[in-house]
């Protein structure tokens, strides 16, 4: 998996466990939220069956709680390939609530990962339109990713500065800032972004050594984009 890929599931796993917003009501129901909490600890020790099977009895018992519904839908989009059914759980989510910005955001990526890209933008930005939103850049920078897929930089740059705005050690964020002014060939910018990049990721913690080593395997394994972006990333390194 790429760094691109395994940090967007990252940030989708953190939204599966976010806090629900005071003022909509979610239906929760001790028994329900018991089997939810259990997936989720599945899920956090990457137990996946496991935690797709505890989703599914708090599903059976109640179907109108969106955080279940979100929670089926990226067991479906992350680990089952299953794109289609992702969909329609984040749809039925956001039925539920319309200003759900956590599954807003994950249908956002499930569009982008079928390649339709203006679909995508706009339900990325039906998530950072919630003020109540409590982790806004992540919706920022895949919105910044569909804006780069596009060629559209400038709105990609302004998509990351959001972002960084909101959470200034944001390392993906300096890393799509790096593709970005590379893309524009501000070659200098694109070195000192991805530097920074490195500097707060704390699988690398400024070892630039160890950054090379790990996306050049990375490179070998992945493919389309991705592979297109590490090798983008390593020719910035050359800088």
């Amino acid at each position: 998996m790429s760094v691109t890929k395994c940090l967007v599931s990252l940030l989708l796993v953190y939204l599966l466990i976010a806090c629900t917003a005071p003022e909509v009501k979610n239906y929760e129901t001790p028994e329900s939220s018991a089997f939810y909490d259990l997936g989720v600890a599945y899920l956090n020790e990457n137990k996946i069956q496991k935690a797709f099977v505890e989703f599914q009895k708090a599903y059976s018992i109640n179907p109108s709680d969106k955080r279940i519904l979100n929670a089926i839908g990226i067991i479906y989009l992350l680990h089952f390939d299953d794109t289609p059914k992702a969909i329609s759980f984040f749809e039925k989510a956001v039925n539920l609530d319309t200003t759900y910005s956590e599954a807003y955001n994950n249908l956002g990526f499930a569009h982008e990962s079928l390649g339709n890209f203006e679909t995508a933008i706009s339900y990325y930005e039906k998530a950072v339109a919630n003020l109540m939103y409590a982790t806004p850049e992540k919706a920022y920078i895949n919105l910044a990713n569909v804006h780069y897929r596009l060629g559209k930089y400038d709105l990609a740059i302004a998509a990351i500065r959001e972002a960084l705005k909101r959470a200034p050690t944001l390392s993906i964020a300096y890393m799509k800032l790096a593709l970005c002014y590379n893309a524009l060939g501000r070659y200098g910018d694109a070195s000192t972004a991805l530097s920074s990049a490195i500097v707060l990721d704390p699988l690398y913690q400024g070892d630039v050594n160890r950054a090379i080593e790990e996306l050049t395997d990375m490179e070998m394994r992945a493919s389309g984009y991705e592979q297109q972006d590490i090798r983008d990333y390593l020719e910035i390194l050359k800088y």
